[in-house]
């Protein structure tokens, strides 16, 4: 009895945490969806610029060099706990590479003003 109640406890937080990922994200602060991500462009190793929806852009500062993530056809933005990507510390970069896959660790996100993006170099534009 007592490990079916064990059991059936681990299942409800489990159940709850899932549900904490479904939250919508903060209004104070400039958070994306994951899944809302359509392209990238990577400039140099250590910047990566997303387009978020039709209009938004972040820049995604790596924590070191990501050595050949600006020749780079397809990444993977994996992230930790929800799929609400608010900092940094929320997202991890993944790129194929030919000794296996390159996990690129972020260290700080923004959302570009309309200026900013427009004045982005095409090479640095997604």
């Amino acid at each position: 009895m007592r490990l079916l109640i064990a059991v059936a406890a681990v299942f409800a937080l489990s159940s709850v945490g899932g549900a904490a990922q479904a939250k919508p994200a903060p209004k104070d602060r400039a958070c994306f969806f994951q899944g809302n991500v359509s392209s990238f462009r990577a400039p140099d190793e250590h910047n990566v610029y997303v387009r978020v929806g039709v209009r938004d852009i972040y820049q995604l500062e790596m924590m070191g060099a990501c050595p050949q993530i600006d020749w780079a056809e397809k990444v993977a933005i994996v992230t930790r706990g929800s799929q609400w990507i608010c900092s940094g510390l929320d997202a991890e970069l993944v790129s194929p590479t030919s000794i296996g896959p390159q996990r690129c660790p972020v260290k700080m996100l923004r959302k570009l003003t309309p200026a900013e993006a427009a004045a982005l170099p095409p090479k640095a534009r997604p």
